[in-house]
């Protein structure tokens, strides 16, 4: 059994947008399998696949109605078969979403629990009575608005829904519910796949007592948009009883040579805390993410904050970082502000997340420097976005179809119309385009992927901050008698760091670097990796101004 997932990069798929075969403007998997060799090309060591099992979309997979079946938008169980047979002869492991804190109210198991309160299924789901006044149990929220309790008129009960109505939270606290889960992951990793991405991962377990939740102390400066984040979810979520499931989630992982798990924590208030306890020791999970570099922030004294907070006390769990996914704006939007040329950021950014302790996590579109599509009011599919419009406009905007061929209508995504547009920004940084531009950020991609490969220090090995004012992030990286230097400048403004005891020789995946006797000088979004022998080097930057910044 190896570690492959341990510094290993993982692109993600949300198969809707990523290539349609069949004309019907839904990307599927004989196109996913058409694309194989893209992915192949960049160098990366896993895919993970977005939803793919039936599911009525009403949250455009994340409601599943059948979990071991593959929904006819997509294919069937046998383009699964071939797709995981094509992904493993070009080396590519395979994990797909596994959604099972809630499921659709079409799936059988829900159908059966709502008839009545005395039937196999009864207690499968969060079912409840109702106060005396009629009112919900307790006061918690769903994270798409209102209240996360539904009434169900055959039962005259109340059943919980974090999320959609039409997604019923299932009852972890019952056995048989964490039996027939474990039936399903087996099903799917007997036909070869390689794991799992847990979606919600902290959302199984509800407090058994229904209390309420508390308010949130502050808001820290957001606007109250959804009301759900105006609550501290100390009882809807991230409950004790969790770690034990977890356990029997790892037990059935280490029967599958080289599987491995990726949990998604959402929590605000407790993230990195969750992601350690779920990953540490070799019992639980093998990686978990949380929102912590999926925002707006963007500082040295973040990034650094959320890495150093991760491994304090040698903790032995193991993150795996991203800087977009299916679920937030894409970086290269949300960091602009930072930055006055995309290409700049987008090496930078690559180069950041490629040198930080960890597993990485790339989205598609993200090496082609995809930015968030701008999508009209009309044009949505998201049930947040329209929820929530225009101060929350959802995560439409970076699900739209990949850009493979500018010249082709819709940038050759599909033959038909899309589900979502392709902008005109999006097909000028096709796949084509970039592919015959040497200097393209698709090109940067699989240079640093590769560069990376070869580098040891960066795989595995440990991490250590400089002390430097902001904007500038600097650290080493160290395994056996080799180090990695990484120096980054956070800004659009050109900064002088010095850099001494070695002989400094930039690495060629440095970007806008210039090293002359102790002077670093690095332009907007600049960069330095350095090898160095171990121990050796020291970087140091103080502001004439220093930028104040809070680690959040």
């Amino acid at each position: 059994m190896t570690e492959w997932w341990r510094g290993g990069v993982i692109y993600q798929v949300y198969p809707r947008s990523f290539q349609d075969s069949n004309g019907d403007g839904i990307g599927d998997l004989p196109g996913i399998i058409d694309r194989l060799d893209h992915i192949a090309s960049l160098g990366v060591d896993c895919i993970w696949l977005s939803p793919i099992n039936s599911s009525p979309q009403a949250d455009m997979g994340y409601d599943v109605s059948d979990y071991m079946q593959v929904d006819p938008l997509f294919g069937s169980l046998q383009d699964f078969d071939v797709l995981i047979d094509r992904a493993h002869a070009l080396g590519i492991k395979v994990i797909m979403d596994q959604v099972v804190s809630h499921t659709s109210d079409q799936h059988p198991w829900f159908r059966e629990s709502c008839f009545s309160k005395d039937n196999a299924r009864a207690d499968w789901y969060v079912w409840a009575d109702a106060n005396p006044d009629g009112t919900p149990p307790n006061n918690w929220l769903s994270v798409f608005g209102g209240s996360a309790w539904e009434w169900h008129t055959a039962r005259k009960q109340y059943y919980l829904h974090n999320f959609l109505t039409s997604q019923p939270d299932l009852n972890y606290h019952n056995p048989k519910v964490q039996d027939a889960v474990l039936d399903v992951m087996r099903f799917w990793l007997d036909r070869g796949l390689d794991g799992f991405r847990l979606d919600t991962v902290n959302y199984y377990f509800h407090d058994a007592q229904l209390r309420s939740n508390p308010p949130l102390k502050s808001l820290n400066g957001k606007p109250a948009v959804n009301p759900y984040d105006m609550q501290s979810h100390q009882f809807s979520k991230s409950q004790p009883e969790n770690v034990a499931w977890l356990k029997r989630v790892r037990d059935l992982l280490n029967d599958y040579p080289n599987a491995t798990t990726v949990g998604e924590v959402g929590d605000d208030e407790r993230g990195l805390e969750l992601m350690r306890q779920y990953t540490s020791g070799s019992d639980l999970l093998h990686m978990c993410y949380s929102f912590d570099f999926l925002g707006v922030k963007f500082s040295a004294a973040h990034f650094r904050s959320k890495i150093e907070a991760f491994f304090a006390d040698n903790s032995t769990g193991w993150p795996c970082w991203s800087f977009s996914n299916h679920d937030v704006i894409r970086h290269m939007t949300r960091w602009a502000p930072h930055s006055v040329s995309p290409a700049d950021l987008s090496r930078q950014a690559v180069a950041l997340i490629m040198t930080l302790k960890g597993s990485v996590g790339l989205y598609q579109g993200e090496e082609l420097g995809l930015q968030e599509a701008d999508i009209l009011y009309e044009e949505l599919t998201d049930p947040r976005g329209i929820r929530f419009w225009p101060e929350d406009k959802g995560r439409d905007g970076c699900r739209t179809p990949m850009p493979w061929q500018h010249a082709m209508n819709h940038a050759g995504f599909t033959t038909g119309t899309p589900w979502l547009p392709v902008k005109h920004a999006a097909a000028a940084l096709s796949v084509e385009t970039q592919n015959a531009d040497p200097n393209s950020t698709l090109q940067f991609y699989r240079e640093i992927i590769a560069w990376r490969k070869g580098q040891p220090a960066l795989l595995t090995g440990s991490i250590e901050f400089f002390e430097t004012d902001e904007p500038v992030l600097a650290y080493r990286r160290s395994a056996g008698n080799k180090d990695i230097i990484c120096v980054f400048n956070l800004s659009a403004e050109e900064r002088v760091i010095t850099m001494a005891g070695t002989a400094v020789e930039l690495e060629a995946v440095s970007h806008n670097a210039v090293f002359e006797g102790k002077a670093l000088t690095l332009g907007p979004n600049g960069y330095a990796l350095v090898e160095a022998p171990a121990g050796e080097g020291k970087v140091s930057y103080r502001a004439a101004n220093p930028v104040e910044v809070t680690p959040s």
